[in-house]
C-alpha cells in the first residue's frame, strides 16, 4: 500500500497546467515525499500525489516476505500491521506539515485564484444522483467492489474510461478544437 497525501484545488483561474505543476514542484519541500510528487491538473482541481516514506527498515512493511513464509495467518496479520502503520504515517505527516500546507495553500490561492483543499484519497464528490443510480453504487459497496459511494463512483468512471477510451479521446479532440475557435473570437 502506498501512502499518499492529496491536495486539491477548485479551479477559478486560467493558468496553464504546466505553470501550476512547475509552481507546486518548486514550492513543495524536498523532504516531504520519497520521490517527486505527481501533479494532476484538470479544469476543476489540482491534485498533488506524493508517496510518503515507508516504515523503517526491518519493520513489517519492509519484511513482508518473511511473514508470508510463516503462513497465511501471519501474512494477514503483517498486512494489517503494515496498513495500520501506513495510516499512522499519513496521520503524522498531516499533523507535522499542517502549518506549511496551509501556507502553501494560501500562496497558491493568491497566485492562481483557486481554492486549495488538502484531503485524503476519498475526495468528496458533489453530484446529485437518482435513486436508481445510487442503488448501483450501493450494490458495488455491498459487494465489496468499492469502500464507499464515492469510491464506487470513481470505479465506474475508471471503467468507462478504460472501455470507451477511443470515444473519449475523440471527444477530447473535438473539445480542444472548440477551445481553439472560442479563443479566436468573432471577427468584427
Amino acid at each position: 500500500m502506498r501512502n499518499h497525501n492529496y491536495m486539491s484545488a477548485e479551479k477559478h483561474g486560467t493558468q496553464g497546467a504546466e505553470q501550476i505543476r512547475g509552481w507546486f514542484t518548486g514550492r513543495l519541500p524536498a523532504g516531504w515525499f520519497v520521490a517527486a510528487p505527481e501533479i494532476l491538473v484538470d479544469r476543476e482541481e489540482i491534485t498533488v500525489i506524493g508517496q510518503l516514506p515507508s516504515a523503517a527498515a526491518g519493520g513489517p512493511a519492509a519484511t513482508g516476505g518473511s511473514a508470508q513464509a510463516e503462513g497465511a495467518g501471519a501474512a494477514d496479520a503483517a498486512g494489517a500491521e503494515a496498513e495500520a502503520a501506513a495510516a499512522g504515517r499519513s496521520r503524522r505527516f498531516r499533523e507535522e506539515t499542517r502549518d506549511a500546507r496551509i501556507e502553501i495553500a494560501r500562496e497558491a490561492e493568491h497566485s492562481f485564484g483557486r481554492k486549495v483543499m488538502f484531503t485524503t484519497l476519498s475526495v468528496p464528490v458533489m453530484t446529485r444522483l437518482r435513486q436508481s443510480e445510487r442503488r448501483v453504487l450501493d450494490t458495488l459497496v455491498d459487494a465489496g467492489v468499492a469502500r464507499s459511494r464515492s469510491d464506487a463512483l470513481a470505479w465506474c468512471a475508471r471503467l468507462v474510461g478504460e472501455h470507451e477510451d477511443a470515444w473519449l479521446s475523440e471527444l477530447r479532440t473535438a473539445l480542444s478544437r472548440v477551445e481553439e475557435v472560442r479563443a479566436q473570437g468573432p471577427q468584427a
